[in-house]
């Protein structure tokens, strides 16, 4: 197994970005799936648009999400009640009455439109080859449903450069709480200042993994602009992420670009 010690990011947005070379070695990297493997947001907001035929519901949609899973991670709901559950406060909210039926029916046909339209971007498969190549341990770590999430990295080809897969309802915590980064550490056999974790949520993802003693990295797709906490990494695409690794082990600095 490859170790190496990250060099230093390149600036960003024109700030100066935390230096990370400190001397310490990383065996795994951990990544987030939605929104950092799939384009997760494109699929799902196309799929409740068709399906209600207006554009202007996603932050109602995330919002009520986001209130069901944490049920689901305290052990109050299962995925699939959660699901339904969800589609029917959420129908309920844009005032549409439904009954559980009427929520499970919407929900599958969502769900199926949703599934057809997810991409991988494209940064993504040639990242995770040449992490592989330099022997990196690599693992998953999502919030979201493990059936779901399996299937997708099945479906998508990710399953063969993934070792171990973090669910949050299997670990019973949820991103940003450190034991999900712990567990996902006790299953590639490394110790937390060993890993690195990449995400496209600052707080959850990023400043969770640096608050649990991995490195954290913010992947910011979008360049946008935020204050980005000492000992938090910034990057723009997972090319990025390869090309840290490559330079430290070649024992050479990422160049700035002109």
């Amino acid at each position: 197994m490859v170790e190496f010690a990250l060099a230093p990011t390149r600036p960003r947005n024109g700030a100066n970005p935390p230096e990370i070379r400190d001397g310490s070695v990383v065996r795994a990297v951990f990544l987030d799936i939605d929104d950092t493997l799939v384009d997760f947001t494109t699929a799902s907001r196309a799929a409740l648009t068709a399906m209600i035929g207006r554009s202007d519901m996603w932050s109602l949609w995330e919002r009520i999400t986001d209130e069901y899973v944490a049920r689901v991670v305290t052990g109050e709901l299962d995925y699939p009640t959660m699901h339904r559950r969800r589609t029917a406060a959420f129908l309920e909210a844009i005032g549409v009455a439904v009954d559980e039926a009427d929520a499970a029916r919407f929900e599958r046909r969502r769900a199926a439109g949703m599934r057809a339209r997810f991409r991988l971007f494209d940064d993504v498969l040639p990242c995770l080859t040449r992490l592989r190549a330099n022997g990196l341990r690599i693992a998953a770590v999502t919030n979201a449903s493990g059936t779901h999430q399996r299937a997708k990295l099945e479906e998508l080809g990710l399953s063969p450069y993934i070792d171990h897969v973090a669910i949050a309802g299997e670990v019973g915590a949820a991103k940003p709480d450190p034991l999900i980064f712990y567990s996902a550490c006790a299953a590639v056999d490394c110790e937390p200042h060993e890993a690195m974790h990449v995400g496209d949520r600052l707080r959850t993802d990023a400043v969770g993994a640096r608050k649990a003693g991995l490195r954290g990295v913010w992947l910011n797709r979008s360049g946008a602009r935020a204050t980005v906490p000492e000992g938090v990494t910034e990057i723009g695409s997972l090319a990025e992420l390869a090309d840290q690794v490559e330079y430290a082990i070649a024992g050479t600095v990422v160049p700035t670009p002109r």
